[in-house]
């Protein structure tokens, strides 16, 4: 039997949940039956184990690699893991990835640049303003000549990583799925505060630093729920990083990292400065992440086909 609901991808603007799907009967029925919580459950048994023999493999497998490494070889390989468990739960629930928000026809088109040139937007305002207020210091240009190029295109490609990494796993299946069972907004700060977490975890992180990226995750579920897909947060996500680590060279979540393109230094409080977590650690990115929500909310036009904030209803089955 087949049946027809209301839930899915279009082909033309590939948003979330949205246009006529004709899938098997007894896929819709499974995924009505199954609740939310035993879906999400399912699939960090999938995640979970596999993104623990992963790390073990590869600390015994590559010994040697540098911290950098390490980290490019961690979001390449957790990236494939949460992109094989969301493939493996579509196909127990009828869908696809680009229903749990990452339309690949939609990869880098006009929503990502769009979200770039905000995310760029963003970390110049920070700087100019901690600039203003006296805790930020240009002092020169640090690299020369080709490689200029060579560590923008190094950064580019590592940040685009991380971003596609992040967003498809604190907005990815699990956000989708949470939102069926207790709506969008609370799944939302559940998962908003779960990305801020996960940043404690970084060299010199703190607190003001995690509420920071709590605050920011939640900023890219509104950006989400605005176009219907993760594009646009993923660019926005990657050139704000890109900005801090190699534009400006700035501690990014308390890391600084090698290769940035311009000699910065900051001094003054922590509360305004940032100390050693960087800009993020600063109250000066707290209420830029509340005005850029505002600039967002008033120029982003929203998609005519919001995120769904009930559980879809069981189709009914043809005679």
């Amino acid at each position: 039997m087949r049946a027809e609901r209301v839930f899915g991808i279009s082909s033309e603007s590939d948003k979330i949940d949205y246009v006529k799907l004709v899938i098997p009967y007894h896929r819709a029925r499974m995924r009505a039956q199954l609740h939310p919580a035993l879906r999400l459950l399912v699939f960090f048994v999938l995640v979970l184990p596999a993104s623990f023999i992963v790390g073990v493999a590869t600390r015994l497998l590559f010994p040697h690699l540098d911290e950098s490494a390490r980290f490019l070889l961690h979001d390449a390989t957790a990236l494939v893991i949460y992109l094989v468990a969301s493939w493996i739960m579509g196909r127990i629930e009828g869908r696809t990835i680009a229903d749990y928000g990452l339309p690949w026809r939609r990869m880098f088109r006009g929503e990502f640049w769009i979200g770039a040139a905000i995310g760029f937007a963003c970390i110049s305002a920070l700087v100019l303003a901690l600039r203003l207020c006296g805790v930020f210091f240009f002092k020169g240009v640090a690299l020369s000549g080709v490689e200029i190029a060579i560590w923008a295109l190094v950064y580019t490609l590592v940040f685009v990583l991380v971003a596609v990494r992040e967003e498809f796993q604190f907005r990815g299946y699990g956000l989708v799925t949470l939102t069926e069972a207790i709506r969008f907004w609370p799944a939302a700060v559940i998962w908003s505060l779960l990305f801020g977490a996960a940043h404690l975890v970084n060299t010199h992180e703190n607190w003001l630093g995690s509420v920071n990226a709590a605050l920011f995750g939640l900023l890219l579920c509104f950006l989400l729920r605005r176009t219907g897909n993760l594009w646009l947060p993923i660019g926005f996500h990657a050139a704000f990083d890109w900005g801090e680590t190699y534009f400006y060279g700035v501690a990014d979540s308390g890391i600084t990292s090698p290769g940035h393109l311009l000699n910065t230094s900051m001094s003054g409080p922590t509360w305004l400065a940032g100390g050693a977590v960087g800009p993020e650690g600063s109250v000066v990115c707290t209420l830029l992440i509340a005005v850029t929500w505002l600039l967002c909310a008033w120029r982003l036009r929203p998609t005519p086909r919001p995120l769904p904030s009930d559980p879809p209803p069981l189709p009914v089955q043809s005679a």
